[in-house]
């Protein structure tokens, strides 16, 4: 299928990738840090304190970009799971409607969730909320990128149901899934 808005769903994979790297890239900083600590108290020196202080909230919050930035690419290269044991034995005409039934009930679902995702966002602005952990962190940042990725999920949902929908009304004998997912 083709994807108008591919080069946008490939933007948040890569906020996702840099959520990952940054992921990365901290932890082994402060495993470094650790080791530097502990080879420098076994030489007899005083402890250099290399530690990355509310690394663990950072990393809570970085995740929640990879996890959220990812969720529409991998929608769109049919990365997510997908159960067909049932729909698989239904003919093409059958199968478009219940794939769109499947979309539709999805869209609507993440539509929910951002709506409600941008409601806390608005919440968390107007009352300046922070985190409560070691780093006071305004939470509409990581709401933010949060909301980013389910508005992008819904944007490729909503692109799939269309062709989908199309599709149904126009020439449903031809709807194909193979095995993998793929159309």
């Amino acid at each position: 299928m083709h994807y108008r808005l591919r080069p946008l769903y490939t933007f948040g994979a890569f906020g996702a990738a840099a959520c990952l790297v940054l992921i990365c890239s901290l932890i082994t900083l402060q495993v470094l840090g650790r080791l530097l600590d502990k080879l420098s108290a076994w030489l007899g020196f005083d402890n250099l304190g290399l530690v990355i202080p509310g690394l663990s909230e950072i990393s809570g919050f970085l995740l929640v970009g990879a996890s959220f930035l990812g969720l529409a690419y991998t929608f769109i290269h049919n990365g997510h799971i997908r159960v067909t044991l049932l729909i698989s034995h239904l003919s093409p005409k059958v199968r478009v409607f219940v794939e769109l039934w499947c979309l539709s009930l999805a869209l609507a679902l993440c539509a929910y969730l951002s709506v409600y995702t941008f409601r806390l966002v608005e919440d968390s602005w107007s009352f300046n909320e922070m985190s409560y952990g070691l780093l006071r962190i305004p939470l509409w940042i990581p709401q933010t990128v949060m909301l980013t990725g389910v508005a992008l999920f819904s944007l490729a949902l909503f692109e799939t149901w269309l062709n989908r929908l199309i599709q149904a009304f126009t020439h449903p004998s031809a709807f194909q899934i193979d095995d993998s997912g793929h159309e």
